[in-house]
């Protein structure tokens, strides 16, 4: 069942791009305490995310985070390698990327895609949630081939 709104985030680490390499970050790190726009793109470097979802956020990551937003967090099921070099390419300096490997975090909140017909296996569904201290107050959850409610303008008018 996927996660909805007034659902507690779970417990289920990240990792995260740092200078000395690879590096764990836990759910509670990114969520508690803070209010948190958080985007999932089924694959970084492919065309829908890496020329509208990401970008969308990025030019208005100042506009979010005056909306009291204390983080906008990126992720997908791609390595921590993958993450960092994407967010470097697309300036995404603003952003946390956040790296879901195996798809534990996808799984917990169901949110799982099928892609294995593109031949990318198992990734997360193009999706955008704010959290608040670690509860979801909002859940956008994109049509197949759709970046419309999950977009960084649809999120603002949420916020």
């Amino acid at each position: 069942m996927a996660i909805a709104v007034g659902d507690k985030v779970p417990a289920v680490g990240f990792k995260i791009m740092s200078e000395d390499g690879p590096k764990d970050i836990s759910s509670d790190e990114v969520f508690a305490g803070k209010k948190v726009v958080f985007f999932a793109v089924p694959g970084a470097f492919t065309p829908g995310c890496s020329m509208t979802h990401l970008p969308g956020f990025v030019v208005n990551a100042d506009t979010i985070k005056a909306k009291g937003v204390d983080t906008i967090a990126c992720m997908s099921v791609n390595d921590a390698f993958v993450m960092g070099a994407w967010g470097q390419a697309q300036n995404a300096e603003e952003i946390l990327m956040l790296a879901d490997g195996n798809g534990e975090f996808t799984s917990a909140i169901g949110m799982e895609l099928d892609a294995s017909g593109f031949g990318m296996g198992s990734r997360a569904k193009r999706f955008a949630m704010i959290v608040d201290d670690g509860a979801v107050s909002h859940m956008a959850i994109e049509a197949p081939g759709e970046i419309k409610v999950s977009s960084a303008e649809a999120i603002l008018e949420q916020l």
